[in-house]
């Protein structure tokens, strides 16, 4: 008779048992050593977190490089590397002045024409608004810059550092003078952790080590902002793609950290004296597909409107947060918790989910067979199970399915192909962010409707950008609440994602691996400590 996993937990925990479960890693590493921690965080493949918003290259980015501006732990952006700054009375000009002590990883000093360049190639992808109303970003001298513009722009220092935004990772004036579309492989910077190229596996592990030059600020930490003490002298990523294999590795102290254990393993984690779950993201992940709106079926609207209908968020939860308590339906494209979450055209959403009005839509498009291809990144089990029910939904309606499956860093690569399926392309991708990111419609990716100018999937509609607009100019709270819902109302008619579910997700560490900074969206390095 074969046993699976999930069963043979269930036994063990009906039984008391606490259960171990074998590591692969035992006869490959020794046990970490007491200033070094280990965690297991899945397959960096992109170094420039400019480049790419995935969360391992954000993660990278905030070890390695250093911020204008940081959100702090009620979601504000306070200044980082910024000693001080203002602002003209007219609101158009910005003034910033660098704080002392700061230096990159090769030794020389940090200077404004570095954050110049770095505001500059950051705008290109994240900061569009403040290109088409800047006159003038340029260096007053080695500390100080400006930021003079054609008009005001309120939301300027919430596009910079706040919750929703990729920040300014400022980066030398000589890595950061290229397009955003070239990446940036020099992995120096001048952030709390040099990245150290010496012990760099590509594809197995990296490490980070202690940057005992950097000056923190004096400000006790605060959420991401506030000063970035170091307590460890490393901190190594390991790649382990498999679930069980990670938590034996956490079980025998060869591991102090694994990120987003599967949940029908955490009554093993609970069940360990030494073992602990731990929520960072309080406030949820909102997990969602994108569809490539440049090619078939979904370039057509009506098609994706057909997967809007289809979802069963209640079915997907049960895969990807099996604990009630753990799982929620959303339906706003601004989240569950934001100032601007709200019900507009959400008639949609139906419990359990609606495949026959799907199978209508789809023949309303003219489906005709063509391929669908889901990326399934294996390595990330929630949406790889989310993956597989998406498929077999899809099938039962008459769609023709692939699943491709890869780690994460392939899916990375291939999203960004906007060719059919027969060229390498793909249909369907699922990734997730944290609900607070969904607030910021200038900032979140996702939120964006421009075509190929967009974020991956690429879908195109006029008249929700226009709306998106006027976002950086309302500056009243019900104001923007009234916006939002006007913005809602198109989105959900032109579909630029389908949600499939909320849910909190915690890491699993080791009891003697404390004080981790809890924060939605990143993972911080600094701060915590092992003992």
């Amino acid at each position: 008779m074969t046993i699976s996993r999930r069963n043979l937990i269930k036994m063990g925990v009906a039984a008391g048992t606490a259960l171990s479960i074998p590591s692969v890693l035992r006869a490959q590493t020794t046990p970490a050593d007491a200033r070094t921690v280990r965690m297991v965080k899945g397959g960096l493949s992109v170094f420039d977190p400019i480049f790419s918003t995935d969360g391992l290259a954000q993660d990278h980015g905030y070890a390695i490089y250093d911020t204008l501006f940081s959100p702090d732990s009620k979601f504000m952006p306070q200044p980082q590397m910024v000693g001080k700054w203002g602002v003209s009375d007219d609101r158009k000009t910005y003034t910033f002045e660098l704080r002392d002590g700061q230096g990159w990883h090769d030794g020389t000093p940090v200077t404004a024409a570095d954050c110049v360049a770095s505001i500059r190639r950051w705008a290109q992808v994240y900061g569009s608004v403040l290109l088409e109303r800047a006159s003038d970003i340029s260096k007053m001298d080695d500390k100080t810059f400006t930021i003079a513009l054609k008009q005001p722009l309120p939301v300027l220092i919430d596009l910079m550092g706040g919750i929703s935004a990729v920040p300014v990772y400022v980066m030398r004036e000589k890595d950061a003078d290229r397009p955003a579309t070239d990446q940036v492989t020099a992995n120096i910077g001048s952030g709390p952790f040099k990245f150290n190229q010496a012990l760099a596996k590509p594809g197995a592990s990296f490490a980070y080590d202690r940057n005992e030059k950097y000056v923190p600020r004096s400000e006790p930490s605060d959420g991401l902002a506030g000063g970035k003490v170091v307590k460890v002298d490393r901190v190594i990523w390991e790649n382990i793609a498999d679930q069980q294999t990670a938590i034996g590795a956490l079980q025998a102290g060869e591991v102090d950290f694994v990120a987003a254990p599967s949940a029908d393993l955490y009554p093993i984690v609970e069940a360990d004296s030494n073992l602990e779950l731990q929520v960072l993201n309080k406030s949820g992940n909102n997990m969602f597909l994108r569809m490539n709106c440049l090619q078939k079926p979904f370039d057509n609207v009506k098609a994706r409107q057909a997967v809007l209908h289809l979802i069963d968020q209640e079915a997907f939860l049960r895969v990807i947060s099996p604990d009630a308590k753990y799982g929620h339906t959303v339906t706003s494209i601004f989240g569950s918790v934001t100032l601007y979450s709200n019900d507009e055209n959400t008639s949609w959403y139906k419990k359990g989910g609606d495949p026959e009005r799907a199978r209508q839509l789809f023949q309303e498009a003219g489906y005709a067979g063509e391929k669908v291809v889901i990326l399934q990144p294996t390595s990330w089990t929630q949406v790889s199970d989310a993956s597989q029910v998406l498929a077999d939904s899809l099938r039962k309606i008459g769609v023709n399915v692939d699943l491709a499956p890869s780690d994460w860093g392939g899916l990375v690569a291939r999203r960004a192909n906007k060719g059919p399926v027969e060229n390498g392309g793909w249909s369907i991708f699922m990734t997730t962010d944290a609900d607070p990111a969904f607030g910021d419609p200038m900032a979140a990716q996702y939120l964006r409707a421009d075509g190929e100018k967009g974020w991956h999937g690429w879908p195109k509609n006029d008249g929700y950008e226009a709306l998106r607009a006027k976002w950086a100019d309302v500056e009243t709270l019900e104001e923007r609440k009234a916006l939002a819902r006007e913005m809602q109302k198109v989105f959900w008619d032109f579909v630029g994602f389908v949600y499939l579910g909320q849910y909190v997700s915690p890491i699993a560490r080791r009891k003697t691996l404390t004080d981790l900074i809890e924060m939605p969206v990143w993972t911080a390095m600094w701060n915590m400590q092992k003992g």
